[in-house]
């Protein structure tokens, strides 16, 4: 068995020491969350009589329950478009060994250089004429084609250095190539599936710009924006902005602890292949 140590020891401390470093903010936001308005002391004193009136109030006048509901179904719909479109685009541009993949892939590759702030005038212009402004069809259809050519990175790397015996097996078999992505190649690809499915999601959660921009004159608005709507140019109401701000992390939080081991393999093994 191994010993306990003086380093033992001192890597305990110095990792409690960064736990408290990271739960600080989180313990500030929870305490003016469930302080009173009236209360206007300092932020670190723990609230001596904590209410969930700021929760309820903001819930309400902040329009967070419409909020929540478009966020959920944006980041929904589009991390799963993006991670259809850029598995399965990856697969011919990792396996193929022709002229056209290589082009192919530098050619979906330009979308991680050139910056998405050049095409939205643009951008802007087709949404109005498809008559998708003010829809949350709009950030959907942004989001898939503005995540998947970094998504489609990460599959192709993780693809380039997975075997191709199991591939080549079901080939042999009678395997028709979407077969074989489907039953063989997918299920692999879950370390990199989960990686890609956490960042995509974290990206379009919290995303401001475009659904300012897309959203702007209708009643629809994401939880960026709602949170925003708290901010004014002469009153802010902090408390009501960290209630609104608990009451936003709460369904990242849930899906997060639902599937916590999923997404730590997923990190380990996409992030090791």
């Amino acid at each position: 068995m191994n010993r306990y140590r003086w380093r033992t020891f001192a890597l305990e401390m110095v990792m409690i020491a960064v736990a408290l470093v990271v739960a600080f903010p989180i313990y500030v936001l929870v305490n003016l969350a469930i302080r009173p308005t009236s209360d206007t002391g300092s932020p670190i004193r723990p609230t001596s009589s904590p209410t969930l009136t700021n929760l309820t109030q903001a819930w309400q006048e902040g329009g967070l329950g419409g909020a929540l509901a478009n966020s959920v179904l944006v980041t929904t719909a589009s991390v799963l478009i993006v991670l259809a479109v850029s598995s399965l685009a990856a697969y011919p541009l990792a396996r193929a060994t022709a002229r056209w993949s290589r082009g192919m892939f530098l050619l979906i590759m330009l979308g991680l250089i050139l910056p998405f702030q050049l095409a939205a005038l643009p951008l802007y212009q087709t949404m109005r004429d498809l008559g998708l402004l003010g829809s949350v069809w709009a950030l959907v259809l942004f989001y898939a084609g503005l995540q998947v050519p970094f998504t489609t990175f990460l599959y192709v790397g993780f693809m380039r250095a997975l075997p191709r015996d199991f591939e080549d097996a079901a080939m042999i078999d009678g395997c028709r190539p979407l077969e074989v992505f489907r039953y063989v190649v997918f299920p692999m690809l879950k370390p990199i599936t989960v990686t890609a499915l956490v960042l995509n999601a974290i990206a379009v959660w919290n995303d401001f710009f475009t659904p300012l921009l897309y959203l702007s004159g209708s009643d629809q608005q994401t939880v960026p924006v709602a949170l925003a709507g708290f901010v004014g140019q002469f009153v802010s109401d902090w408390n009501l902005i960290f209630a609104a701000l608990v009451i936003s992390i709460v369904p990242i939080l849930a899906v997060y602890f639902a599937l916590q081991r999923s997404i730590i393999n997923g990190f380990a093994g996409g992030l090791k292949g």
